[in-house]
């Protein structure tokens, strides 16, 4: 019995002995900096690298790359994904190599981040999750309802402190969502005072600006006065010309952003690979029509002299767009009848109201939001922008997206393939940027930006975020009209040391939870 004890003993040492947890061995190395590959071997220990290049040792597992790529995990700055724990696996980022999400993006997010934080680790989720704190959602808590105007002072008090409790409670940050209402009443000097907060912090402010349209140098100009005022790093989401009567100045909001850094005002952008953007339908509906509550919005819409402002309003929006019609919308989700989502709003407009005409295309706009609201994609980029600001060194990629559930909805394809496309359309085949140079923008150059200390880089002492992929195989199949279809190419994805895809197969490990600003 003795013997049989201390035979088990010995076994004990002997198992836990390894020098390492895992060796991921036979991997072309990209280490997230832009500097060229490496082959060689990753050791990994208590969820962190602890070696990297011709390692000798033991390990208690083994991953062979079998000569594909080793990057650190991708790092998505600009999610929407408030609803992680309904969907903790989060698939649809991991099968694209994304280990870092950060959500709160566009002005709304949950403010008690405490909170969330907590529900975020029981949850169990598998990737890392960072949130910022969203005017929007602040504005809302702290005006009481009201929002067509500015804060009073006790009222501004209140914002001030639900950025300030963010922050501590880690918070990366403060977002804006300038087009959307409430956020988008807001003047100038009330979004300089919460950006104060939040970089008395060390927080970053991230903007979804006021406009993305030919009026995107007034925005730019609100945008860099905050980041200047505020004394803060900024950060310009989802980078785009929105509208033909826009496109083609791509670089000239570059050089402006150029000029500003130049002057010494730290901003970075972000960009998905895509050009069609997705928000509410509402957005095609004024903000003046939307203030108050639902039954205000209905009101509106029923009471003919309103609803002829509104209407004199919309048609100035396609003009200054350059739009005829609304037929480069598409349904993404409407609750209410689900069996336009995926449609036009003129292909909607003709199933609904019998006419695809200009006039019955803005009556179902106007219902659909009568009747809950939808969600949809617009249609509305120049690809030759996209690619101008994508080749741009200081532009990082972002989804936009959040997680998916399969066969749900006709979501932009974005949330399922955006960093692959990027890895298989523009550095495979049309070689815009090299695979080193795109893996930076997916990891050390968003890890610097928004300060998450010991990620996106593969070193001794970083965090074990890594994505093993077949650059020659990595292939985005979703598609607009057929979204549901998981990122291709990526073999092993693993999440502060736990492996949570091996060879292509989501496994039950769950090793990801909130990440705090420090």
């Amino acid at each position: 019995m003795k013997l049989r004890l201390l035979f088990a003993c010995l076994l004990a040492v002997t198992a836990s002995a390894a020098d390492f947890d895992l060796l991921i061995t036979n991997a072309h190395i990209a280490d997230g900096s832009g500097g060229p590959l490496v082959k060689g071997t990753i050791a990994v220990k208590g969820g962190k690298i602890v070696a990297v290049g011709q390692i000798e040792g033991t390990a208690d597992s083994t991953l062979d790359a079998g000569g594909q790529v080793a990057a650190p995990g991708f790092i998505d700055v600009h999610t929407h994904s408030e609803d992680i724990c309904q969907i903790p696996a989060a698939e649809n980022f991991l099968r694209m190599g994304v280990t870092t999400i950060i959500t709160g993006n566009c002005g709304h997010s949950r403010t008690d981040v405490a909170k969330f934080f907590q529900e975020i680790e029981a949850a169990k989720v598998a990737v890392n999750v960072a949130t910022l704190i969203g005017h929007n959602s602040v504005r809302k808590q702290g005006m009481g309802g009201i929002f067509i105007r500015a804060p009073d002072e006790t009222q501004l008090a209140t914002m001030k402190g639900l950025v300030d409790q963010a922050m501590k409670d880690g918070a990366v940050g403060l977002s804006t969502g300038l087009i959307y209402v409430p956020g988008s009443f807001a003047k100038t000097d009330e979004i300089i005072a919460l950006a104060k907060v939040a970089a008395a912090h060390d927080g970053i402010y991230v903007s979804h600006m006021r406009h993305e349209t030919l009026k995107i140098f007034d925005a730019l100009d609100e945008f860099m006065r905050v980041v200047r005022e505020a004394g803060i790093r900024g950060e310009v989401s989802h980078i785009k010309l929105s509208g033909p009567s826009a496109w083609g100045r791509a670089n000239e909001v570059l050089s402006l952003l150029d000029k500003a850094r130049a002057e010494g005002l730290k901003i970075t952008h972000d960009q998905y690979a895509y050009t069609a953007s997705s928000t509410g339908l509402r957005q095609l509906i004024p903000d003046s029509a939307l203030e108050g509550t639902h039954e205000d919005y209905l009101a509106r819409i029923a009471d003919p002299k309103q609803k002829a402002e509104i209407l004199a309003k919309m048609a100035e929006s396609r003009q200054r767009q350059g739009r005829k019609d609304y037929s480069y919308a598409v349904i993404a989700r409407f609750k209410a009848d689900p069996t336009l989502n995926g449609k036009t709003i003129a292909e909607a407009a003709k199933v609904v109201r019998g006419s695809d005409s200009l006039d019955d295309q803005i009556e179902l706009v106007l219902d659909i939001e009568a009747r809950g609201g939808a969600s949809a994609i617009f249609h509305g980029m120049e690809e030759k922008d996209v690619q101008t600001f994508m080749k741009h060194p200081l532009t990082m990629i972002a989804s936009d997206g959040g997680p998916r559930r399969l066969a749900e909805d006709v979501p932009h394809p974005r949330s399922y393939g955006d960093n692959a496309r990027v890895l298989g359309r523009y550095v495979r085949e049309l070689k815009l940027l090299t695979l080193e140079e795109a893996v930076r923008r997916m990891t050390s150059l968003p890890a610097q930006a928004f300060h998450l200390k010991d990620r996106g880089m593969i070193k001794a002492g970083a965090f074990a975020d890594i994505v093993i992929f077949d650059p020659a195989k990595v292939n985005d199949p979703s598609t607009f009209s057929d979204p549901h279809h998981y990122a291709e190419g990526f073999s092993h994805v693993i999440v502060n040391g736990g492996v949570v895809i091996r060879d292509g197969q989501l496994t039950e490990v769950r090793s990801g939870g909130p990440l705090r600003l420090k």
